[in-house]
């Protein structure tokens, strides 16, 4: 992160967080250094706000400051009785910055099946999901962004322990149907459903349901009309009291075989 440095400060009324300055180490010890930094009252800075040219880890503040050094430190914290500053230059956006559905600006840093990574100045890039990149369908996310595309992203959510930021590109988007002209055809047809009969409409009454005769009852019945034809009527009473079958019997019987 690149930032400008401040020469015309002379004053400790006038500075403020996150300025840059030029200062000049006074003293050194254990705890820190001492630099003046043009106000009338040098400022303190902390060894655990040191850093090394190479990064690599601060045994003694002697290894990294020597008195009469120039060094680049950013305002931390102004008060009556002492001015802190930092050599770690600060974020842009810090975690108390961060408001659910702010606007902010960034740059696409890394692209990933699921996303892509924008820094946005804070400490880790967001994630703006392949989900959140554009509406409709996103194969790969290098399909609507580059690396160091300059985007405006919307801020959907973050939590500081997890240090994630969720990032929404859609959100900034119209949505398909409010784009004038647009029609939105849907994936699948309804269903037709059936027609009701207009009211008064009488229904047509079911078909009267018809049992056809089984195989058995079909010979049976010949049977009886072969019988009737060749036995004389005597000999067919005489069978008939024979069997025991009376003639409501026998009448009961022809009308239920006729019937089914």
């Amino acid at each position: 992160m690149e930032s400008s440095i401040v020469t015309d400060i002379t004053k400790s009324e006038n500075l403020v967080r996150k300025m840059h300055l030029k200062g000049k180490v006074l003293k050194t010890s254990t705890a820190g250094a001492i630099v003046d930094i043009g106000v009338e009252q040098p400022a303190l800075l902390h060894v655990s706000q040191i850093i090394t040219p190479d990064n690599l880890p601060l045994k003694r503040v002697s290894d990294a400051l020597q008195e009469g050094q120039e060094v680049d430190v950013w305002v931390r914290t102004v008060r009556t009785d002492r001015i802190e500053v930092t050599m770690k230059e600060p974020f842009k956006v810090e975690w108390r910055d961060l408001e659910k559905d702010k606007v902010v600006k960034g740059k696409v840093v890394e692209l990933e099946k699921f996303g892509a990574y924008v820094d946005i100045g804070a400490e880790k890039p967001g994630l703006v999901h392949i989900s959140e990149l554009t509406h409709g369908y996103v194969k790969s996310a290098s399909d609507v962004v580059n690396v160091g595309d300059e985007v405006e992203v919307k801020i959907l959510d973050f939590n500081r322990r997890k240090r994630q930021i969720k990032l929404s590109m859609r959100a900034l988007e119209p949505e398909l149907d409010a784009i004038e002209g647009v029609t939105i055809t849907p994936a699948r047809q309804p269903r037709k459903s059936k027609k009701s009969k207009p009211a008064g409409e009488k229904k047509e009454p079911n078909a009267p349901i018809i049992n056809e005769p089984t195989a058995m009852e079909i010979a049976l019945r010949a049977a009886m009309d072969k019988s009737d034809e060749e036995i004389p009527l005597a000999h067919s009473n005489k069978a008939k009291k024979d069997k025991g079958l009376s003639d409501e019997q026998e009448d009961i019987l022809k009308r239920t075989l006729g019937s089914r």
